[in-house]
């Protein structure tokens, strides 16, 4: 009864001043703010940090797709690069005018060093016998001779390189044209000209060709370079190295040197012989039979009448 006398009293109180209104008004604004800021402060860092988030996750995928687009320009340009590099070689190997007489044939270097316990100086192309290879073919660079087919099979064929211990090569000098044989031995010792006559020309630095001997190897086909000449004592041949013209460990398409095939040979057509009879006999001839399209057609001949002689 109390509280709701009080009650009362305050309400009537309140409709004829409206006191309390005007409290309520002013002190429920603020505590209103004060309750609502703290909601608002939320809700703002809380779609702040949804923007963020997004504009972050936005940001990964950009820089993955940036990170996508250098690899793949990466490997364009290392591309681009190889087949400039390709293109260059593929120039160089065609600007090589083969020695008259014969052929060129490319090829690409598919193995190093074949052999038991990787002995023998040797490289494996990717030609063969499809492509008119055969043993004893000339293999060459732009600026020297490589060395010679060793084996061949269907698609493959194994060279033996100039440095070999078992290559021997008919060469002579450029300038005094004095002859002998390049030896090899091996890829870390420089080459051997054996059986150069001693008192025979032949200067450091002077270019060997081939001499076209042996019928390997054609004539002229720059093979390697004097490094040293020196006579040996009472010896009769001078003591001659020389280093090879052809970066063979970094070569990487080669050029097989071949004979053209030679062009088919034209059918020779026999002449029509007169076909005349047999001799029937000795010195006679059989008379063909005369044959007449028409038919005679012979006519009665007219008997003796009756009581006739």
């Amino acid at each position: 009864m109390l509280v709701l006398f009080l009650y009362l009293g305050l309400y009537t109180w309140n409709m004829r001043t409206g006191y309390l209104d005007t409290v309520a008004d002013v002190t429920g604004l603020e505590v209103s703010r004060w309750v609502l800021a703290p909601g608002k402060w939320a809700a703002d860092s809380a779609e702040l940090l949804f923007r963020r988030y997004i504009y972050f996750i936005g940001l990964r995928q950009e820089n993955e797709r940036l990170a996508s687009d250098l690899e793949k320009t990466r490997s364009e340009l290392v591309d681009a690069t190889e087949k400039a590099a390709l293109a260059g070689r593929l120039s160089d190997l065609m600007s090589f005018a083969p020695p008259e007489g014969w052929v060129r044939e490319g090829a690409r270097v598919v193995s190093h060093r074949l052999g038991p316990n990787a002995a023998l100086e040797t490289i494996m192309i990717d030609k063969g016998t499809r492509a008119g290879l055969k043993v004893n073919l000339p293999v060459v660079l732009p600026f020297g001779v490589v060395g010679k087919t060793l084996r061949v099979s269907q698609n493959a064929a194994v060279i033996l390189l100039v440095n070999d211990l078992n290559s021997r090569i008919p060469v002579m000098g450029q300038i005094h044209r004095t002859q002998g044989i390049l030896a090899g031995q091996g890829p870390d010792d420089p080459m051997e000209v054996q059986y150069v006559p001693q008192g025979s020309p032949l200067d450091e630095g002077e270019l060997l060709i081939t001499s076209g001997l042996g019928e390997v190897f054609p004539k002229g086909l720059p093979v390697a370079r004097v490094v040293k000449v020196e006579p040996t004592g009472p010896t009769l041949f001078q003591n001659v190295l020389a280093a090879p013209l052809s970066d063979i460990k970094t070569a990487e398409e080669v050029l097989v040197l071949k004979k053209p095939p030679l062009p088919p040979e034209e059918p020779q057509v026999e002449e029509e012989k007169e076909v005349r009879p047999q001799l029937e006999g000795k010195g006679k001839r059989l008379r063909p039979p005369v044959f007449d399209n028409k038919i005679d057609q012979a006519k009665p001949k007219p008997g003796p009448g009756p009581g006739g002689d």
